[in-house]
């Protein structure tokens, strides 16, 4: 035989055992690949879930760090979980409904990360922002209806008044205007950021409150940090008050009295004055009864200050710099002041606890609430910028309300002393 030729039929042979060695060596590895990490493998062993049931069996007061009752938790899951139940696959079980929620109203809750509560729930992170996204826009859609909704009718903004008179004593308030902003820091890759704002960037909210803290009219978006009085010249409440869309009832004798007064909502030095809004004197030589009507006026006016003090101390994921993109920070927003709205609404005795909010005495004196030492820490403050002079009527219905205050048709108790 040629001995090139065996040694062509060796190499030969050898290539093809080679390529056998490879091939068998891939199939093995591919073999060795798995779908998911091995600690995710144990999700259906005993985790948050199954604590929080014991813990809604236990404890009369519900789920502590969720800020709601059992019974509450319950009600939002009957609520959402048509719209967020998967199926089942060959491959794995679908994450229940119920962790669905838990975990999202947890992420509200705590201001936790999604690597955090990974750990806990035994469900990857990138999972967990998809489920959060998905509960969030599944609670606003179905809550807005009924716990986020502008009244539209002259029956109800008075019903609003009648409480802002009943517990704050402020006739003809239809709410207590505030402005928010909540700094973001969307992912580097996002496209959300450019060279003018430097890195800033800010989800606005500007809302209206009424006498129960709840939020009656929002306006939420994204830009640059600007003065209070901005946010709520360029918000939809402001184009909607200009265009007379929002039905307040009309100018009607105050209490006890002949003198005719507008409804109005009610703000801080930034706002503008106008017919429909309200907003105390200047601090700058001001006489006995002005300081009478700031006093009354910043008694309502603080409404505003609790409900976002409410929020963001019980709803921690708004105490940091959120990293986030813009729109999913709107639609967790959204979702937050729907769910808000709907505890406030049942009075929840885990979320709105007494002492958190203002609290008025007998003597309709003031007492601070504990949101007052608890910060609030990603809203930042706004800048204060001062109007023009206001038109003479305006400041005629101001001058009027101010004598109202001071006479016998209004005065409170020991008003003068607080002042």
């Amino acid at each position: 035989m040629n001995p090139d030729s065996v040694l062509s039929k060796q190499r030969a042979f050898q290539v093809v055992c080679a390529l056998i060695c490879s091939e068998k060596q891939k199939q093995k590895n591919k073999n060795k690949r798995i779908w998911k990490r091995e600690c995710l493998e144990r999700r259906e062993q005993p985790g948050l879930s199954v604590l929080q049931s014991e813990s809604e069996m236990t404890d009369e007061n519900g789920i502590g760090d969720l800020w709601m009752t059992a019974e509450e938790f319950e009600f939002l899951l009957r609520m959402v979980g048509p719209l967020i139940t998967k199926q089942h696959t060959k491959m794995r079980r679908a994450i229940s409904p119920r962790d669905r929620l838990s975990v999202t109203l947890r992420f509200l809750a705590t201001g936790k990360t999604f690597s955090s509560l990974s750990a806990q729930y035994r469900i990857g992170a990138s999972t967990i922002s998809q489920i959060v996204m998905e509960t969030c826009g599944a609670l606003y859609q179905l809550m807005k209806k009924d716990f986020l909704k502008t009244p539209s009718t002259e029956t109800e903004w008075r019903a609003i008044a009648r409480d802002f008179e009943s517990k704050w004593q402020f006739p003809h308030c239809l709410g207590a205007l505030g402005g928010k902003q909540i700094h973001i820091q969307p992912p580097a890759k996002s496209g959300c950021l450019d060279n003018n704002n430097k890195g800033r960037l800010y989800v606005t909210i500007i809302a209206a409150v009424d006498a129960n803290y709840k939020f009656i009219c929002t306006s939420v978006g994204t830009q640059e940090k600007v003065s209070d009085a901005e946010l709520f010249t360029h918000s939809d409440l402001c184009k909607e008050m200009d265009q007379g869309l929002l039905n307040f009832p009309p100018p009607e004798p105050l209490p006890n009295s002949d003198i005719m007064m507008p409804y109005v909502f009610v703000g801080d030095e930034a706002h503008p004055l106008r017919p429909d809004l309200m907003k105390p004197y200047p601090n700058k030589q001001m006489d006995q009864s002005q300081r009478v009507l700031n006093y009354r006026l910043s008694r309502a006016r603080r409404v505003a200050e609790n409900a976002f003090s409410i929020l963001t101390n019980r709803l921690r994921f708004f105490r940091s710099t959120v990293y986030l993109e813009p729109d999913k920070v709107i639609k967790i927003t959204m979702a937050s002041l729907c769910i808000h709205n709907f505890l406030c609404e049942r009075k929840s005795k885990a979320y709105t606890t007494p002492a958190i909010a203002d609290l008025k005495n007998g003597d309709h004196s003031m007492v601070e609430g504990t949101w007052k030492n608890q910060g609030n820490e990603s809203f930042q403050p706004v800048e204060q910028k001062r109007e023009p002079n206001a038109l003479v009527t305006v400041e005629t219905q101001r001058n009027l309300l101010r004598d109202y205050f001071v006479s016998q048709a209004d005065c409170i108790p020991l008003q003068e002393e607080h002042i």
